[in-house]
């Protein structure tokens, strides 16, 4: 049973043979195929988890430069400095849109942060702390930046990782299951084909000998005829029985060593 689930089930035939192997062709191709594009996105998701390493490496410092001139605004401005700028925004000055990219066949998102419109502070901080509130913003849109960049390269690490365990999946079912089966296909095909030839072989073997055995009794049976009438001419003509025309027959078919002429 064990050899049977190994295989397909087909008829062994020399157009079925020329259709597995067909089909053993088509799967080489694609192994091939997902390996290298196995490989292409391997390299893709350690570029991709050394950028995230690195970005949330220099996250912490960004997020604690921006606390710290937060901290500095409120300091310097006071603490109402929060309602006068949420007065002032209408819109936000800072937008996020999304593209995709494509990685050996792998659509991965990506977000890109641009900026629309302009920011109206201009009086912000005009009493005090203008300067502070100037480089709390600028701090907190670095952070923003920094923020949309390492969102964007987790949503593409996740998408990777999806998309390189379902290619993984599939090299190893056509390296450990299809080309397998459809290799011991083609050798059980071949082998019964082979088996055929023998026994078509044998069978004509078989023929030839049975035709040729006929030849010859045929052959012996228009002699032993030949011999019949002979014998009964010359019973006929000497008026002898047809014994005697027998021994008379077979003694004029023997030589006689003795005798040169």
């Amino acid at each position: 049973m064990s050899g049977q689930s190994q295989r397909l089930n087909v008829v062994p035939t020399v157009t079925m043979l020329g259709v597995i192997k067909a089909r053993l062709v088509g799967a080489t191709r694609g192994h091939a195929l997902l390996k290298k594009k196995s490989d292409a996105l391997t390299v893709q998701f350690r570029q991709i988890l050394k950028d995230i390493v690195s970005t949330k490496e220099s996250m912490g410092d960004v997020m604690k430069t921006s606390s710290f001139a937060l901290t500095e605004a409120k300091y310097a401005a006071g603490e109402n400095i929060k309602h006068v700028v949420l007065e002032n925004v209408q819109n936000a000055t800072i937008k996020v849109r999304s593209r995709q990219d494509n990685i050996a066949g792998v659509k991965l998102p990506k977000f890109e942060h641009f900026s629309e419109g302009e920011t109206k502070n201009d009086l912000t901080g005009l009493a005090r702390g203008g300067q502070q509130v100037q480089a709390c913003r600028a701090a907190y849109v670095k952070s923003i930046e920094l923020l949309v960049e390492l969102a964007s390269l987790q949503t593409s690490f996740l998408t990777l990782d999806e998309a390189i365990k379902t290619t993984n999946r599939r090299v190893n079912a056509l390296e450990n299951v299809v080309k397998p089966r459809l290799e011991n296909t083609v050798l059980y095909i071949k082998g019964e084909l082979d088996e055929l030839e023998r026994e078509d072989f044998f069978r004509l073997k078989k023929i030839q000998g049975y035709k040729k055995r006929e030849v010859e009794r045929q052959m012996l049976a228009s002699k032993q005829y030949a011999e019949e009438k002979a014998a009964e001419e010359i019973s006929l003509k000497r008026g002898i029985s047809l014994g005697t025309a027998h021994n008379l027959l077979s003694h004029a078919s023997q030589k006689d060593e003795d005798i040169i002429f």
